[in-house]
């Protein structure tokens, strides 16, 4: 039986107590859910000297509307992301996302905040932060910065996130005449993705004003695809349109053949996993749900 390195366990009760423990014990990572982090460790892939657990730290368990903005706080955990009402009815890519999210056991204990940190090129909510604009908000010993989505992504398994510091909130923007939307295909329920794409799309006066598109599990980055907002805006909503977009998305991802499939494989989903999220998203504007 695989097990980790020996490492130290701190119990953290307050935020500014985590982040002086990481200061000073090098090497060590905060946990919450730990999914992603403890089979790391038995694999012997990370080997952090000290775990501090942060799940006495409830205020960092939050969903609430801040004027334009929703505010999730990095502890908030998948099961609260997959009921909320408010993401429901403002965001609904996030319910759309979770409800192919592993399985009730990861999405009782999980959070947003892991999900991000771990950075997984295949990882669902990756993909709907890109997809909408979120900025995250990152804490320290030095004090707090925001990094936008592009930023916090500094490649496969690496962000923004220093040494003594923790991502502490996520903010999105919410703007009017919006909706978004998620697709995924995986290998069996609640599996890490084969392709997932995200989108975000606003449409007044009949023609789309604005869109967003983000792919995951194509290339060694979640990444938005800026040709297919710029394809998309000024145009009325067509099968013929969401096509054209998929066929962008499909010329744009760098997808390699693994166990999960082959490249070739994998474009025809970019494509067409861009034409159904663009389809719901464009649907649920006008008030309609596929």
């Amino acid at each position: 039986m695989q097990t980790p390195a020996p490492f130290d366990y701190e119990r953290a009760t307050s935020l500014e107590g985590a982040i002086a423990s990481l200061k000073q014990h090098e090497d060590s990572r905060v946990v919450a859910g730990g999914h992603s982090l403890l089979p790391m460790m038995k694999l012997r892939l990370a080997h952090p000297s000290r775990l501090i657990d942060i799940n006495d730290l409830t205020e960092l368990q939050y969903i609430r509307e801040d004027g334009d903005e929703i505010a999730i706080g990095a502890l908030t955990r998948h099961c609260e992301l997959l009921d909320s009402e408010l993401l429901w009815s403002k965001l609904p890519a996030f319910r759309d996302a979770e409800q192919v999210i592993a399985d009730p056991v990861v999405r009782n204990r999980g959070t947003i905040g892991g999900s991000l940190c771990q950075a997984d090129p295949s990882e669902d909510l990756s993909a709907v932060c890109t997809t909408l604009d979120a900025s995250c908000l990152i804490r320290g010993s030095a004090g707090e910065r925001v990094v936008s989505m592009t930023e916090f992504y500094r490649g496969p398994y690496e962000t923004a996130v220093g040494e003594a510091e923790m991502l502490t909130e996520v903010r999105f923007p919410v703007r009017p005449h919006g909706s978004s939307a998620y697709e995924k295909v995986g290998r069996r329920a609640g599996d890490w993705a084969v392709v997932s794409c995200g989108v975000a799309v606003w449409v007044e006066g009949g023609a789309i004003t604005d869109a967003r598109v983000g792919l995951a599990a194509v290339g060694p980055n979640t990444t938005g695809i800026p040709a297919i907002s710029r394809a998309l805006r000024g145009r009325p909503p067509s099968e013929d349109l969401y096509a054209e977009a998929g066929a962008i998305a499909a010329d744009y991802c760098t997808p390699v053949t693994d166990q999960r499939g082959s490249a070739g494989y994998k474009k025809h989903l970019a494509a067409e996993l861009t034409r159904r999220a663009l389809r719901r998203a464009v649907a649920r504007v006008n008030g309609q749900e596929l």
